[in-house]
């Protein structure tokens, strides 16, 4: 299954999988969160059923350029 791994702004590795609604854990390690994200599927996929699931596609990266102009009034 794929697993989007992402770090937050205290440094913590947030995890989720796309495919299962709701599904995501984090940990201080990647091998933590991997771990909590395996136990969090399996419970997901106790209560869902295969044609629920989402349908993966692929991951995109989109470079978004801001021309917006901050204003400091």
């Amino acid at each position: 299954m794929p697993i989007l791994v992402e770090i937050d702004e205290d440094g913590l590795y947030i995890v989720c999988c796309p495919l299962l609604e709701g599904c995501h854990s984090w940990g201080e390690t990647v091998d933590e969160a991997m771990k909590k994200i395996s136990e969090v599927i399996e419970m997901c996929l106790e209560e869902t059923k295969i044609e629920d699931l989402n349908t993966f596609v692929g991951f995109r990266v989109l470079e978004v350029v801001s021309n917006a102009k901050a204003s400091c009034d």
